[in-house]
């Protein structure tokens, strides 16, 4: 599903084309997503001025006068700038018209994305409240993440994953956070030493600005908000390579499943 650096790049490509855009219209073509579009989304935000485009976590929030919008992009969707000629394919659901200018389009083959409204303090949305810090923020550190993982039994790999201890570190840059930092994913969380940790904060911020500037990870449905690829794929050292060998030490990565997740790690290099 697309991740932090992937919601990342659309929220970079898609802000140039629509902030300070006054919306003309909004079509839903199917509201039945994860939580149904909410019916009067239209009236909130026609003839409004789109004032910026942000992301919180995996969430894309565009801000108007009156409230956000937030956009969650679900296991495979995507949100693309495109002309208002395009004609909608069979899974574009939700198009936010700009006039002449461009449209806003969501596509949601799994329909498990998102489009929400709300005109209450943004941060107390339910599903923003209780957030853990951004990973590219200074709050996110080593003395952070040493103290929240005092006696937790739960693996390392799971912990970092927890939105509720930092948002947006998922499945593909976890893996390859660990193994940069020489942490065995199975680790309990709690077992891990304080200068461990301050090498899995680096690796994790790292690999996350990286996997940005390469435009995120394409796996299979996901494409940037100009409607390219990511290319961050070609740098991965673990993720999807289980059964090759290690670009460090040359022994086969191992695969294992955690929280029914993929997770592969190296034997020799990860403890």
């Amino acid at each position: 599903m697309p991740e932090l650096p992937e919601v990342e790049t659309t929220c970079r490509g898609i802000a140039p084309h629509v902030v300070n855009k006054i919306v003309q219209a909004v079509v839903v073509r199917q509201p039945q997503l994860r939580w149904p579009v909410p019916a009067n989304l239209a009236e909130q935000v026609v003839g409004q001025k789109l004032l910026g485009v942000t992301r919180r976590g995996k969430y894309l929030v565009l801000r108007f006068a009156t409230g956000h919008m937030l956009v969650h992009l679900g296991m495979s969707g995507n949100l693309r700038v495109v002309a208002r000629r395009e004609d909608p394919g069979y899974h574009d659901h939700v198009d936010i018209d700009f006039g002449a200018q461009c449209v806003l389009r969501l596509n949601d083959p799994r329909r498990f994305g998102a489009v929400l409204w709300t005109s209450a303090p943004l941060l107390e949305h339910e599903l923003l409240a209780h957030l853990g810090p951004e990973p590219l923020e200074a709050l996110f550190d080593a003395d952070y993440l040493y103290q929240r993982s005092r006696k937790r039994k739960l693996a390392i790999k799971a912990f970092i994953m927890d939105s509720k201890v930092v948002v947006g570190v998922g499945n593909i840059y976890a893996n390859e956070a660990l193994h940069a930092a020489g942490i065995r994913p199975t680790r309990a969380a709690g077992t891990v030493s304080r200068a461990a940790m301050e090498r899995l904060v680096s690796e994790i911020k790292q690999v996350l600005a990286r996997a940005i500037e390469q435009g995120g990870t394409t796996l299979k449905d996901f494409v940037g908000g100009d409607g390219k690829p990511g290319y961050f794929q070609q740098q991965l050292l673990v993720y999807g390579r289980q059964g090759q060998p290690c670009r460090g030490c040359k022994k086969p990565l191992k695969e294992v499943r955690l929280g029914q997740r993929s997770t592969v790690y190296c034997t020799s290099c990860q403890r």
